[in-house]
């Protein structure tokens, strides 16, 4: 140490010179600093003999520290800026009635580190049920240049689609996006939309033979469909297909919007049907409470989408939509991260739900056979 070094020489040698004692006594380094050439680092210090070196070290090192202090909350709010990503929220119904499953994506996003209002932002439009205004949000949504689109149903993902080519879109959820044209391969979607579908006609289908089984001596079936929904197509036939097979009379009902609820409610009610199979579309899930207690006390059997038979419905069948809204926000993360959507293979659920609520039947009059009970995932008494 030069400090030390100099104490030695000044012991060992008497006669040095003065110039060659005051250079030693006025260059001093604290204990184990390197001097690099050039005294005690880049913070050498003159220190005049007598004054303690400990308190000039003290004032360096606190001078340094409150610079950095200073400095810190500009440099943290300039590194959050630029993480902070921006999603656009295309919804085709309502917020509120689609509460509990927003809050499973927020919840898949906070899982994954992200904080909204910190370090994601979300811009949400909402169509309230009239899907024709999905195109005008959708355009709405990409001009904000948001760094990727989310939607759900079939409507929302093609409104999404048609409005940009380049704008990465997370689908959390399709009726059939092979049938409908919004990807031309599941594992291979190319261009830039990627998420979950199921196959709805299959499914609704499922319903039907459902009906059948838990009430064998049903005739007629009458649907309740939204034409305005590109999936409701495909989902027809197959449900045709299959009732035709079962000897049933299908009679489809349209609505578009819950302001034409009532009307074609009581158009089914006059027809006095022996069951009711709701198709999965975004309007009559947020909607399935209102549905299902109309039916009900009509004396009308409900067959639909799982969430029916769990707000007041006979059967419920299908995918487990939350979890699907929960799993979106995995491909949000992928893109934020870089990843492609047409690299993203688009998911299928693999696990449906058979949901029978006893209470209903009960109240019906119906008795469901043991062996549609047994094979329920739930049974509501």
């Amino acid at each position: 140490m030069p400090h030390a070094a100099a104490k030695a020489t000044e012991a060992a040698a008497p006669e040095a010179t003065e110039a060659t004692t005051a250079t030693a006594a006025s260059t001093r380094c604290m204990a184990g600093t390197p001097t690099y050439g050039y005294g005690c680092g880049k913070l050498a210090q003159r220190v005049p003999e007598g004054e303690p070196m400990l308190d000039v070290r003290r004032r360096e090192v606190i001078t340094l520290l409150g610079g950095a202090a200073a400095a810190w909350p500009l440099a943290a709010r300039a590194q959050r800026a630029a993480k902070t990503a921006r999603i656009g929220f295309l919804g085709a119904d309502t917020q509120s009635g689609i509460e509990s499953r927003l809050e499973r994506f927020r919840a898949g996003l906070r899982d994954l580190g992200y904080v909204e209002g910190d370090n994601v932002l979300i811009d949400f439009r909402w169509a309230e049920g009239n899907y024709a205004r999905l195109a005008e949000f959708a355009g709405e949504l990409v001009r904000l240049k948001v760094d990727l689109l989310v939607t759900y149903g079939t409507p929302g993902t093609l409104a999404a689609k048609q409005a940009t080519t380049t704008v990465p879109i997370v689908m959390i959820v399709s009726g059939d996006a092979i049938a409908t044209g919004i990807v031309t391969s599941l594992a291979h979607p190319g261009k830039n939309v990627t998420g979950s579908t199921f196959f709805a006609p299959q499914l609704s289908a499922k319903g039907v033979e459902l009906v059948k089984e838990a009430l064998p001596s049903v005739s007629r079936v009458a649907i309740l469909l939204n034409p305005d929904n590109p999936v409701m197509a495909p989902v027809l036939e197959a449900m045709v297909l299959t009732a035709d097979r079962l000897k049933l009379d299908l009679q489809p009902f349209e609505a578009r919007t819950p302001s034409e609820f009532q009307s074609v409610f009581s158009k089914i009610i006059e027809t006095r049907p022996d069951a009711i199979a709701v198709t999965d579309d975004a309007v009559f899930i947020a909607n399935a409470g209102t549905i299902a207690k109309v039916m009900a006390n009509n004396r009308l059997p409900s067959v639909g989408f799982v969430n029916l038979a769990q707000v007041g419905g006979l059967i419920g069948y299908g995918v487990n939509f939350p979890d699907l809204w929960h799993r979106a926000a995995y491909f949000v993360d992928r893109i934020l991260k870089g990843a492609k959507p047409a690299d993203l293979p688009v998911q299928q659920p693999t696990k449906f739900q058979l949901v029978i609520n006893q209470k209903t039947a009960k109240v019906l009059g119906i008795a469901i056979p043991p062996q549609l009970l047994a094979r329920a995932d739930e049974v509501i008494e």
